[in-house]
């Protein structure tokens, strides 16, 4: 059996992503789970091909996916990160802007533009759906919605113009300001989302019991063995639960919601 291993959705930093994923390989190793294909440069563009592979070991995902799109996958659990805007397996979005809209919120943005790595992103476009909803105002309530394809992108496309906000994974968000802060330059935080449980970590519909077992195991060693704690501190990685589904049906009930109030999209 081939079994895939790979972290794509915080690879900002490609050596810091690489070190963690041969940290885990070396690990479920330990533990009796041989990985014999490591993806340390990422699935591309086709995550959810990726995500839902047969013979996918452990990956991943973002929450909204793993509850529209992904039923088949079994959930691992998550990682709790220290970043900003993070408690336990929890985090938020930030709304990012140009500084010199440093003094306003998200009521202020009614007809300008946003930019959004994706429509299936939890952090980057279903939260908006539930704040926007929330303010009661027009729908739709931006002039228009710029599809980045990344949130990396997305601010990007603030920077140069083409768009007035964003909702930006507050783990990504510290990463580009450690390792690009050229980047973050000339933008800022003008407001925060709600909490949400964090990116699941997945693996395949027929990994056995046992062998899901084993991958928590090795999660846990990984975050509490002292010689990976530099490797997880490269990634705001703090600590590890393990999850089901369940408190991921929260972004359904958000986008519920949103729908209940005429908000269907951005």
């Amino acid at each position: 059996m081939i079994n895939l291993l790979a972290f794509p959705m915080y690879a900002v930093n490609r050596a810091d992503n690489e070190a963690l994923t041969f940290a885990v390989r070396t690990l479920l190793a330990e533990h009796g789970v041989p990985v014999s294909h490591l993806n340390t440069s990422g699935p591309g563009d086709d995550l959810l091909s990726h995500w839902r592979h047969p013979d996918l070991l452990l990956s991943q995902t973002c929450g909204f996916p793993l509850m529209t799109q992904l039923p088949d996958v079994q959930t691992v659990g998550c990682f709790h990160y220290t970043a900003p805007g993070c408690d336990g397996i929890h985090y938020r979005s930030f709304l990012v802007a140009r500084a010199t809209d440093k003094h306003k919120t998200l009521a202020d943005f009614q007809g300008k533009r946003v930019a959004c790595n994706a429509r299936d992103s939890q952090s980057g476009y279903n939260v908006l759906l539930k704040m926007g909803a929330s303010l009661n105002h027009p729908v739709p309530f931006f002039k228009c919605v710029v599809i980045s394809g990344s949130h990396r992108q997305s601010l990007i496309e603030i920077k140069r113009g083409a768009a007035d906000i964003a909702a930006i994974d507050c783990i990504t968000w510290a990463l580009l300001l450690r390792h690009e802060p050229d980047l973050i330059d000339g933008l800022t935080v003008i407001g925060e989302s709600p909490l949400a449980p964090g990116l699941p970590l997945i693996a395949a519909q027929n990994t056995s019991h046992e062998t899901l077992s084993r991958i928590r195991a090795a999660l846990n060693d990984l975050v509490s063995a002292a010689k990976y704690r530099q490797i997880c501190d490269d990634m705001f990685i703090g600590g590890f639960g393990e999850v089901t589904r369940q408190p991921y049906s929260l972004l359904l009930d958000w986008r519920d919601a949103a729908t209940r109030k005429g908000v269907t999209q951005l």
